[in-house]
């Protein structure tokens, strides 16, 4: 037990707890926007993030990821609540949910993730990105109506995904243009490597300098300048409650709706949505990583099981470790879960003690943050690096950025995996039938084991051969041979008596029995 509970390890505190203060900052008004999106009250949302970051992060199998309420769940917690009835029976399903997460972790049902190729895994990250900047834009310019950033948020239709840009344009407001450029100009200036060798900015993670900076501006506009002032009721400002009375608002679940069947249904749906997206999110976040570190993902379901049952229990919506919140963690400097721990404790106390203060930061700051992240996610330099590992590594990460751009992170993800099938389904046809021959004597080798997917190209093969040939089949390198393949040989066999081929075999027929 003492191994699977997270005891910090403050030799790398100087890094994580200034980490930590970047990701608090980006995931507040995230917790506040999925609540709004999901139907639920603000306080849902921002228990959801103290969860993840305070239960979440003791548990984990991950050092560098960072949990909370997710975007990409939100349609389905807003569908359930209202047709479930009420919040309160809603909350059960998340508490059924995450034992069914604990039993898939028990079960080691975490290999799921190794079976998604690296090149997709990219392709995620860096469509991730894009959507990032796409949904940043206009929060940059000051269009600060709906501030939801996470990395599985509604997304653009596929005939105009600049149109949410092209909208904000109408509401441009001059303050915000102005703090938000700077922002962004001083956290890539930060990362220039001559300011790298200063190792007073290895304590200092660029997103809190551009956050710091961010307020002063605007306090000062506030004094000299009121016209570029950015103000709350304008909602270009973080807006937490001040007012929240955690005995008052909190909801807990109402187990009299433990035994109904849509309950359950919307439990196991939940389960496997929020297992799927946290798995991907810590082998990208593992591709992130400085250190290289290889996550536990059976430790990881059992600890957002935990989470969310807890989250369950006292009024917090689903949980799930995502990507934008782990990215901005990597890329601040976070190098232990220390640091998405600090997270939790903050989103704790800011909603208890300085709500006020969290009040003052304007998004357009946070904005500039989140697109410097995704810029990193998807960067020229990863796309060449891509499209230099060949075809069969690039056309997959092409598909999986299309996918998580124009439709949603699952789906994407889902086309991504298709076109990588497909490209080894095509190798693996090419290089399974080998055909060489002298003269009309022709010897046709089986290279591995023959299943139906090599049934096509031995097919394509065997018709290239003339009539009035000697064929020899050598099966000595498959261990199976499928009943297709028998099928294929047979239907050639019966062929080549019209056709004057003699057709002999070696190590052929042994395998059927291995089938």
């Amino acid at each position: 037990m003492a191994n699977f509970i997270f005891i910090p390890k403050f030799r790398s505190a100087a890094a994580d707890v200034p980490a930590g203060v970047v990701v608090f900052l980006v995931a507040l008004p995230l917790c506040l926007g999925i609540a709004l999106a999901s139907g639920a009250t603000p306080l849902s949302g921002l228990i959801a993030g103290i969860i993840g970051g305070v239960v979440v992060s003791v548990l984990s199998g991950s050092e560098i990821s960072v949990s909370g309420p997710a975007a990409g769940l939100a349609s389905i917690v807003a569908m359930a609540i209202t047709s479930l009835g009420s919040f309160e029976i809603f909350l059960v399903c998340v508490v059924v949910a995450g034992l069914i997460q604990v039993v898939l972790g028990i079960i080691r049902a975490g290999i799921v993730g190794d079976y998604v190729p690296n090149s997709v895994i990219r392709g995620m990250l860096a469509g991730i990105g894009i959507v990032i900047i796409f949904k940043q834009l206009p929060h940059l310019v000051g269009w600060d109506i709906d501030f939801v950033s996470d990395e599985t948020a509604i997304q653009p239709a596929i005939h105009e995904p600049l149109q949410p840009f092209l909208t904000s344009l109408q509401g441009v407001f001059e303050g915000a243009v102005i703090i938000g450029v700077f922002c962004l100009i001083l956290l890539f200036v930060w990362d220039r490597p001559m300011m790298k060798k200063q190792k007073w900015t290895l304590l200092i993670p660029g997103p809190l300098v551009a956050v710091i900076f961010g307020v002063f501006l605007n306090e000062m506009f506030t004094m000299f300048a009121p016209s570029l002032a950015l103000h709350q009721d304008a909602h270009h400002l973080v807006s937490i409650p001040s007012n929240i009375a955690f005995t008052s608002l909190a909801k807990f679940p109402d187990f009299n709706g433990f035994l109904r069947g849509d309950v359950w249904l919307t439990a196991l749906t939940i389960a496997i949505v929020a297992s799927l997206e946290s798995l991907l999110s810590i082998e990208a976040a593992d591709k992130l990583d400085p250190e290289k570190r290889i996550s536990d993902t059976n430790r990881e379901l059992i600890a957002q099981g935990v989470g969310n049952t807890v989250s369950g229990l006292v009024g917090g919506l689903p949980i799930t470790a995502v990507i934008v919140r782990s990215s901005t963690n990597v890329y601040a400097g976070g190098r232990t879960r220390l640091a998405s721990f600090v997270h939790g404790v903050l989103l704790l106390a800011s909603v208890l003690f300085i709500p006020f203060l969290l009040n003052k930061i304007p998004l357009a700051c946070l904005a500039a943050i989140l697109i410097s992240v995704g810029y990193k996610l998807t960067s020229l330099n990863i796309i060449r690096e891509s499209y230099e590992r060949g075809l069969d590594q690039f056309i997959p990460f092409g598909a999986t950025i299309a996918g998580v751009v124009f439709t949603d992170l699952l789906t994407g993800i889902g086309i991504g995996l298709l076109a990588s099938a497909v490209w080894v389904i095509r190798a693996n046809m090419h290089a399974s039938v080998t055909v060489v021959f002298e003269d009309r004597v022709y010897l046709v080798r089986f290279n591995k084991d023959m299943t139906f997917v090599h049934k096509s190209e031995l097919r394509r093969k065997l018709r290239l051969i003339p009539d009035s040939s000697f064929v020899l089949f050598d099966g000595t390198k498959s261990a199976i041979i499928d009943h297709d393949v028998y099928d294929v040989l047979g239907e050639f066999a019966q062929a080549s008596v019209y056709r004057n081929i003699t057709v002999e075999y070696q190590n052929i027929f042994a395998k059927r029995r291995a089938v």
